[in-house]
Order: C-alpha cells, then sequence, then structure tokens
C-alpha cells in the first residue's frame, strides 16, 4: 500500500498537522474525518459572535479552496467509530472504513456534562459547536434569565456577551472564586467586583443539584438557594478528550490518548494532537499548546526527527472591561513579585531558581509576551535581587536580553 495519512478530528491541531505534512510533502494521500457537516472552524469565535451573526464562511480556519488546492480528501458529517489498528483502518459512522499507514487522532474534546437532575431538559444548551451556538442564538431572544454554570474562561465569556443583550445574566461557580485554576484569591477578587458591577449575578460556592421545570427549565435549585429563577441555563463545565474511537485498542489513555515528545501514542504509526492529547499528565484544552503540538505531529508523520517544544500554557480574558492573562506555574515559587499600581490592577510574577515560572497580570496585558519569553527561553536572571525589583524593571531586563 502507498504512503495514505488519514486525520481524525479538523480542528486546529489537525490543520496545523496537514500544513506541516504538505511542507515537507506535496504529494502523500491525506484524508480529513470531521464529525461536524461543516468546514473546519474557528471555536474559539463562537461565544464572541452570539450576539450578531455566526456564518460559517466568516469562521472557517481555511478557506474551502484551500482543501482542493491542497489535494486534502475531507470527509465532513463523518464521526470515527473505532480504530483497528492491527490492520491499519478506521471505521466510520457510514459503515465504510478508511485505510492508512499513519494515523493522526486530533478528535479535541466535547464539554462535559455535569451529573445535574434535569439537564437533558429542554433550555439547557452547551457551546462547543456552530450548531450550539445557533442553539443558543435561538434561545436568547425567548429567554429573560440566563443561568450559566462555570466560572472559568468560557462561562465568563459566554456571560460576558449575554449581558449586552439586556437580560439578566446569572453565573454560578462551585468554587470559592472564579477562574480558580487559573488566579489567585486577589486577582479573582478584582474579577468578580467588575463582573458584578456590569450587572451580572455572581453565586460562588454554589453547586447546581437539579434544573427545575415540568418539562423546560424554570430554575435551578443548589445546595444553597432553593429555587434560582431562569428560563434558560448554559453550563461550561471543562472539557472531555473525544477518546470512544480507541476503546478496545492497545492505545494507551488516561484522560487523554498519551503521547510522547514526537506526539507519537504507543503505536508507532499513531499520532495525536491538540485537546485530545495527554502531554505528561496535561490535557491543556489550549489553542497555541494544539498548534504547536499539530505541528510537531505532522513533521514527524513525514519525516521524523522533532521534538515537541512545550509551549507555555497561556489563559486570557478581555471582557467586562478588564484584561488579563495568567500563565505558567503559579505556585511553588522561591519568590513572588506583587504589585497592585492601581485600582483593579494587579501583577504577581513567580520566581523559582532564578527564573519566571508563572505569572498573572490584571490589568496591563502587554506585559505578556515579555513575560512568556522569559519562561519558555528558561531565562537565567540570577543578576537581579529579586526583594527589590520592580515588575516593570524585571519586565525590562527581560526584554534587554538577546535570547
Amino acid at each position: 500500500m502507498s504512503e495514505k495519512i488519514v486525520v481524525i478530528g479538523n480542528g486546529i491541531g489537525s490543520i496545523t498537522a496537514i500544513k506541516a505534512i504538505r511542507k515537507e510533502n506535496p504529494q502523500v494521500e491525506i484524508h480529513l474525518i470531521g464529525e461536524e457537516r461543516f468546514y473546519p472552524y474557528n471555536r474559539i469565535r463562537l461565544s464572541k459572535g452570539l450576539l450578531s451573526t455566526l456564518e460559517e464562511d466568516k469562521l472557517l480556519l481555511q478557506k474551502r479552496e484551500w482543501y482542493e488546492t491542497n489535494n486534502i480528501n475531507l470527509h465532513k458529517g463523518v464521526k470515527a467509530i473505532s480504530i483497528d489498528e492491527k490492520n491499519n483502518r478506521v471505521l466510520l459512522s457510514d459503515e465504510t472504513s478508511l485505510e492508512y499507514t499513519k494515523l493522526l487522532i486530533g478528535s479535541g474534546a466535547h464539554n462535559f456534562k455535569p451529573p445535574i437532575d434535569g439537564i437533558e431538559k429542554e433550555g439547557v444548551y452547551t457551546l462547543r459547536t456552530l450548531d450550539d451556538a445557533w442553539g443558543i442564538m435561538d434561545k436568547v431572544k425567548d429567554s429573560n434569565v440566563i443561568l450559566n454554570i462555570g466560572g472559568g474562561i468560557q462561562g465568563l465569556e459566554t456571560a460576558y456577551i449575554l449581558s449586552q443583550s439586556n437580560k439578566k445574566v446569572i453565573l454560578v461557580e462551585i468554587n470559592e472564586r472564579l477562574m480558580p485554576k487559573q488566579l489567585d484569591m486577589k486577582a479573582s477578587e478584582i474579577l468578580k467586583d467588575t463582573v458584578e458591577s456590569s450587572g451580572v449575578n455572581i453565586l460562588l460556592n454554589t453547586g447546581v443539584n437539579e434544573i427545575l421545570g415540568e418539562n423546560r427549565v424554570e430554575g435551578v435549585s443548589s445546595d444553597k438557594y432553593d429555587h434560582v429563577a431562569c428560563d434558560m441555563v448554559i453550563y461550561s463545565t471543562g472539557i472531555k478528550p473525544n477518546i470512544s474511537m480507541t476503546k478496545d485498542t492497545n492505545i494507551k489513555t488516561n484522560r487523554g490518548i498519551i503521547v510522547d515528545d514526537k506526539m507519537r501514542t504507543s503505536i508507532e504509526n499513531i499520532y495525536a494532537a491538540g485537546d485530545v492529547a495527554e502531554y505528561k499528565g496535561h490535557v491543556y484544552g489550549l489553542w497555541n499548546i494544539a498548534i504547536e503540538q499539530g505541528k510537531t505531529a505532522g513533521h514527524n508523520m513525514v519525516c521524523e526527527g522533532e521534538n515537541y517544544k512545550e509551549v507555555v500554557p497561556v489563559t486570557t480574558l478581555n471582557a467586562f472591561g478588564i484584561g488579563l492573562f495568567s500563565m505558567g506555574t503559579i505556585e511553588e515559587a522561591d519568590y513572588v513579585i506583587v504589585e497592585e499600581p492601581e485600582e483593579n490592577k494587579y501583577e504577581k510574577i513567580f520566581i523559582k531558581d532564578n527564573r519566571v515560572i508563572g505569572a498573572i497580570v490584571v490589568g496591563d496585558v502587554k506585559k505578556s509576551p515579555a513575560l512568556k519569553k522569559a519562561i519558555e527561553k528558561e531565562i537565567n536572571l540570577e543578576e537581579v535581587d529579586f526583594e527589590n525589583v520592580s515588575i516593570n524593571e524585571l519586565i525590562g531586563i527581560i526584554k534587554n536580553k538577546n535570547i
């Protein structure tokens, strides 16, 4: 059999992998399997478009003609059901199959559905796909009170957009603060105050137990409140990698599909990248990491020799009139530099072994590139007096390092 590459999943990791493959090998046969009926599109733009018009063609990762120009066989609206790794074949939902010499699993993730009574009721939504977004857009028109479950990035971005619709918006978070994985208490407090000042009602330390209503949503009950009235619920409670097609295979999985620094799985000719991949115990679910993993996987599928360059996990939020970012490791530091330059601005840099390992910044997001460079390049700052240096001085030192 001549060389034939099959790619499962049509997210940014898969598209980046295909670009890397085509850069090295313009001729190899490539098949791209996409479960949705659309051309591959940019998911991170979905929440921002909920109150405008979300048109497929304006969201595309590549123009439609790109696939023909690059000789990509695109299979839309077809799901990869299982993998027969012994016979190098992917079984599809339309009862056909595709043979491969190399396989990339870039199947992404789905939004975790919390175990809440009534979550299947009419009026309960999540936002992961274009169809999800269209459903939310239609329901918002007929809703008065929208309750968002989850105080992470997606929950906040969705609440922000919906708060501009003249609807009452409630945000429920089970933890004691917003963005608990990315922010410390002080940064979360600034964020909470800013969100509430925009009119969004925030309920912290609150776990939703049941979605109330006979057939459609009429409210929720929680461990703190018997009845919180609403007529629409949107949940954003984390992601779960799409690994069902690996069942009954020898592909090693944990939370995601386990990969090495070549993005290779436990099967020599099968690779994984993006939200479905687990690298060194982490499933990141971040755009910039999916791009780098896809690039590495694609290169190694045709050339070998490229190791994954670990990307600093960066979470950013630009909503409610506030900009913030969190990156790297925000714990276990030798030194912590904290400044509050003015009201509603907060900066915290984490130092270990004379290197920046993490940062939280609320306000001046222009500091992000220098700090990201310091973490990724592991810039040695042994000459710095961390007990007396200001953050602006530290940024200046980093920028002057020609690395």
